[in-house]
Formats: C-alpha cells, structure tokens, sequence
C-alpha cells in the first residue's frame, strides 16, 4: 500500500513541474522578466535603488530579492542599493498604528523612493489593498512600477508599468515562479553591469 504522505509531496511536485514548465513556454513572461531586468539595471546604473515590498510569505521574497541585491548572487561584485519595505518593525507599527494598515507600504513608498526608481510590489492574488496603495503612490512619484502576482491580477495590472503574472492560481505555486523570475532578474541584472 502506498503512503499517503508520499502521494501528497509527489502530488506537490507534479503541480509544480506543470506551473514550472507552462511558465517556461510563456513569451509574455519571459519578455516581462527581461523588460524588469532591464528596468532594474538601468536605474543601478542611473544612481537609483529598487523597493520591494508584498506580504507574507511575499514579505518573505520581498526580503530574499534585496538580499540578492545587496549582497550578491553568482558574481563577486558592488552591492546594489535595494530595501524591502516588509523588514523594520518600528516603522510598519507606527504606519499601522497612525495610519492603517492598507498604508503600510505607501507611507515607505513616498519616503524612501525617488524618480527614477524601481518598486517591486509582489501580492499572489493582486488584490492586496496596501501593496495596491503603495502602486499608486510609486507612479505618482515617477517610479517604475512592476506587480509580481498571479493570473487574478486585473486590480494590479492598471497600476503596474511591467507585470510578471505566474500562470496559476494557487498561491504557493504563484510563489514559486515568483522567486524563480526574480533569481531569472537578479542573473540578468548582474550579467547587464558586471559582466
């Protein structure tokens, strides 16, 4: 008789092999990772920074891609000026406490961010109400917008400049793919100003 237990992680690997190999064979995805890359790099080159925020287990890539940044992913090189919004606790309680939760993000946003910047907002179901206000605070300021979510994402899409939609709805597959086109950036990005 089999283990059940085994099933469910075969089970959990096949639906990712699936995602994984959809995402592979998915132009639109692959131009967006190259046009993020692209978008990224020129505003390291240009004295810019990249902001990243998302929550939950999206916080938790928020703060694996700026580590990727600042400090290193496959060359030895410069650090790169990149800040999860997701990281100081002072500052998302005083937001929270003074402000509301939903603003969380924005009040950093308008802060920290300066034209000519990247802001990474990364929410699976593209509805998240602090990650959206954060959005719309980056293109009021002049940065380039870019929303890493999934194939629910219509709220997102109207505020993004670039969008890396994974082709899925299910949101530990959506962060899968999430992290792998950010690994696919933070290559290109290195390759763009260190080669």
């Amino acid at each position: 008789m089999a283990d059940p237990r085994a099933d469910a992680v075969l089970t959990h690997f096949r639906r990712s092999l699936v995602v994984l190999e959809r995402s592979a064979n998915d132009q639109d995805l692959l131009l967006a990772i190259i046009a993020v890359a692209e978008a990224v790099a020129a505003a390291f080159r240009n004295g810019g920074k990249l902001l990243i925020a998302g929550n939950g287990g999206s916080a938790a890539d928020a703060q694996h891609i700026a580590g990727e940044f600042l400090s290193r992913f496959k060359k030895d090189r410069n650090p790169l000026p990149a800040i999860a919004l997701t990281t100081d606790t002072s500052v998302l309680t005083a937001i929270g406490n003074d402000y509301g939760f939903e603003r969380v993000f924005e009040r950093q946003v308008r802060g920290l961010g300066r034209e000519g910047d990247v802001f990474i907002a990364i929410s699976t179901s593209g509805r998240s109400a602090n990650v959206l206000e954060a959005l719309a605070a980056a293109r009021d300021i002049g940065l380039t917008t870019v929303g890493l979510t999934g194939t629910s994402d219509a709220a997102m899409r109207a505020l993004c400049d670039l969008t890396l939609s994974a082709p899925s709805d299910e949101t530990p597959l959506i962060q899968q793919i999430h992290i792998t086109a950010a690994h696919a950036i933070c290559d290109l990005v290195e390759r763009e100003l260190f080669s």
